[in-house]
């Protein structure tokens, strides 16, 4: 799997944005720092549950981009019946094929689908954390945007670092 202080690789994928407006996202769109997080499948039981929670994330002055295997029809399809997801601001994109996936080692290969991977990237598209979980578990994203707000602060952050704690050292 990528690792930490690693360059994410070149993309380009279609997608639907939080309009339900089909899009082309390339790494060259992200402008500062990016949440892009992969979960397994589209029309599934855990993924909505996270992909919410994700969206809070779009609070925090990120980008934020949501990446499965379903292709783009799938996904828009999906934001127009799941309540869940239906108003969510971020794009979802389609990594048809699982090529993005594959290279960045996130594939489930006995099911053929990504595992439940987040990347934090800071403005110069290098990895500043990287996690993946067992497709059956989900993601704790108050964790997620404590990571993000501490590594954006700039100083070093103890255990359970919150913006407005001091810094260790």
């Amino acid at each position: 799997m990528i690792g930490v202080k690693e360059q994410f690789p070149d993309f380009t994928l279609t997608g639907v944005d939080g309009k339900n407006n089909f899009i082309n996202v390339s790494k060259s769109h992200l402008v500062g720092w990016s949440v892009i997080y992969f979960y397994p499948k589209d029309f599934t039981f855990i993924c909505p549950t996270e992909i919410k929670q994700m969206d809070k994330l779009v609070d925090e002055d990120v980008n934020v981009i949501g990446i499965s295997g379903d292709n783009e029809y799938c996904k828009l399809a999906w934001k127009q019946s799941n309540e869940l997801i239906s108003i969510i601001r971020h794009s979802l994109l389609a990594d048809r094929g699982v090529g993005l996936s594959k290279e960045l080692g996130i594939v489930d290969v006995d099911e053929g689908v990504c595992l439940r991977a987040t990347f934090i990237l800071d403005e110069k598209h290098d990895v500043m954390h990287a996690s993946v979980n067992e497709l059956d578990t989900g993601r704790n994203v108050k964790e997620v945007i404590r990571t993000l707000r501490a590594l954006r602060a700039g100083g070093l952050t103890g255990c359970e670092w919150n913006p407005g704690d001091e810094f260790v050292g």
